[in-house]
């Protein structure tokens, strides 16, 4: 029994002794998370996943198979209460299905903006003051690299090597790695870093760059709100979140002809990293970023 497995049935043990729910209702959640298991395993996804956009793609393949909505809905609320246990066991703090509505009506592929959305998305934030300013910049590099929120709020100016356009990534699911970044990103950190950090800096956060209006860093609420507001400012008929960033970004570099690998290996999302980018060098990567990128 693997290690996700064990954790399925410690909770379902924690459901029978614990809750006292029925054998019906034990066998339900059985089903769902065992199968939500198997959808993970088919993606060589080796732990549970931190991202709205691995949940939905489940979700949707669920609605491609024609699972009747009801069953659909239940799926929502055992994965739900499922990563709420994970989250009091402290085996999982990052709970992707805050960012999932339910019961979900309908189900479809993945929100990907074109370039003059993104622009128009990106010029909302007011650059007079310094949270539009921090705003800014944070949109900018979420676009630029396709980066999770996780590893954006925990980026630090440390990780910032402007000079070689690439940022050093930290995350739970992946070895370290650097990934490129654009120099119209670049410029707006920069920007952020000048006119608007100090005034938002406190005391011992010095290093981490996206920090609230009380000096701490960001959470991944706060940048779903920022998102969703700049989205509505922008009057943008689509439901926008922090992935549909990450996935815009992935969709026009493919559209421009980079190779689906090395955006694999720039998302983290490859099977083979090992700090290099597999059998591909960095200079590959930040060639064909360079060349694929949009927004130059």
């Amino acid at each position: 029994m693997n290690n996700l497995q064990k954790q399925i049935e410690d909770y379902l043990q924690f459901c029978n002794i614990e809750r006292g729910l029925s054998n019906n209702t034990i066998v339900a959640y059985r089903q769902d998370l065992l199968e939500f298991l198997t959808f993970l395993k088919s993606r060589n996804i080796t732990s549970w996943p931190t991202e709205a956009i691995d949940i939905e793609a489940f979700l949707a393949q669920q609605h491609q198979e024609n699972k009747a909505a009801s069953s659909i809905s239940r799926m929502i609320s055992s994965l739900r209460k499922f990563y709420q246990w994970l989250a009091r066991k402290n085996i999982q703090k990052l709970n992707p299905m805050i960012e999932i509505d339910a019961p979900q009506k309908e189900f479809r592929q993945p929100v990907v903006l074109v370039q003059s959305e993104v622009a128009l998305l990106l010029n909302q934030p007011n650059l007079k003051n310094s949270l539009g300013l921090r705003d800014r910049a944070l949109l900018e590099t979420l676009y630029a690299t396709g980066m999770k929120v996780s590893e954006a709020i925990n980026l630090k100016f440390s990780d910032i090597h402007a000079d070689l356009q690439l940022l050093k990534i930290s995350s739970d699911e992946t070895k370290e790695r650097l990934i490129p970044i654009s120099v119209n990103a670049l410029k707006w950190l920069k920007e952020y870093q000048d006119k608007a950090y100090e005034l938002l800096l406190k005391a011992g956060m010095e290093d981490y760059v996206f920090l609230n209006n009380r000096g701490k860093p960001l959470t991944r609420q706060a940048v779903w709100q920022i998102i969703k507001r700049y989205a509505v400012k922008a009057e943008l008929d689509k439901e926008i979140t922090p992935h549909t960033l990450r996935q815009s970004f992935a969709a026009q570099m493919l559209e421009n002809g980079a190779d689906f690998r090395v955006v694999q290996e720039i998302l983290g999302r490859s099977n083979n990293l090992n700090g290099m980018y597999g059998n591909l060098s960095q200079k590959q990567i930040l060639d064909v970023y360079q060349k694929t990128y949009p927004r130059i």
